[in-house]
């Protein structure tokens, strides 16, 4: 099992269309990004190259493979982080083909189904801290890309945004007169998010530049952030500029965007302590995804107890 993306041209059409029709239903009824649709086909192809070798489709793997694979996975001394996803993405396709009447017998069971990865702890986001995220944004103004990289990262860390919401964003979105940006989330999800008045600010001269990017033949190109080869900026790209201006400003760890928008979340849940409004913002669709970023400095929770517990005030002589 290569850790490149896998070759399935090799294997038959009985484990392919399967992989094919769900990375469809990914893309076009759940409206996945299509990093997320790949991710999704990728991990299947590494799974239907190991089965390939027990069996002549998906509807002859039994639990017993699904467990060899699993072992496979802990030899290759892959994180059970990793291991969890792989067996996760291969649950989903079997929910997708039971669903969607794929499987050949109606009664057909999920053979994945109670097959769990090692379990794992999963790490805590980590934040920049205000006087970090002061001394990232503090860009001069005298090179187009930075003016354009400056925007970027205002606009993240005004607003929360997760990077394909970025790259995804459109001139029309954007609603300086009244501070807001539109975004469409996971799933397409659509919603309205306050901008600040220094992201306003950065995003206002990138436009004064923004021209210099567009194609001469595609002036109305709707992305607002371009690349030097004058088009929409991708997600490489943009995680690639954030990683160098970690490092020009000074910043101990790394930059990338996710940090951006955890610093955002773990900001504003620390002056406002209202999870609900971060998780509006953040767009999260259930409450428990928001509740990671509640890992407040311990010091910041004391004293907001002692001053606003009834019997948590101490006593006086």
């Amino acid at each position: 099992m290569s850790d490149d993306a896998p070759n399935i041209s090799e294997l038959s059409d009985n484990w392919r269309t399967p992989i094919t029709l769900f990375s469809d239903y990914l893309k076009f009824e759940k409206q996945y990004s299509a990093h997320t649709v790949n991710q999704y086909v990728s991990q299947l192809g590494f799974a239907a190259l190991y089965f390939n070798k027990l069996c002549d489709d998906w509807f002859g793997v039994q639990a017993e493979h699904i467990r060899r694979y699993s072992m496979a996975l802990r030899a290759k001394q892959l994180s059970g982080r990793t291991i969890s996803l792989k067996l996760s993405c291969i649950r989903s396709l079997y929910k997708f083909l039971k669903a969607k009447n794929i499987a050949q017998q109606s009664h057909y069971h999920n053979p994945a189904t109670g097959i769990k990865g090692p379990k794992f702890a999963k790490p805590l986001p980590k934040n920049l801290d205000v006087d970090q995220m002061a001394r990232l944004l503090e860009i001069p103004d005298d090179d187009p890309l930075a003016i354009r990289d400056k925007a970027m990262m205002e606009l993240m860390y005004s607003s929360g945004l997760r990077i394909s919401e970025l790259v995804g964003a459109n001139m029309q979105d954007i609603n300086a007169k009244s501070g807001e940006i539109l975004v469409r989330g996971k799933g397409n999800k659509e919603r309205l998010i306050p901008v600040g008045t220094k992201a306003l600010d950065a995003l206002k001269k990138w436009l004064t530049v923004r021209p210099q990017f567009a194609k001469p033949d595609e002036p109305d190109e709707p992305g607002v952030f371009l690349s030097s080869q004058k088009n929409r900026i991708s997600i490489r790209q943009v995680r690639l500029r954030m990683q160098e201006w970690g490092i020009k400003q000074g910043i101990s760890s790394q930059v990338h965007p996710h940090k951006l928008r955890h610093s955002f979340a773990s900001h504003i849940l620390e002056s406002s302590g209202d999870l609900r409004a971060v998780q509006e913002l953040l767009g999260h669709s259930s409450l428990s995804a928001t509740q990671v970023y509640t890992h407040l400095d311990f010091q910041h929770l004391a004293k907001v107890y002692d001053n606003t517990h009834p019997r948590a005030k101490k006593q006086t002589d």
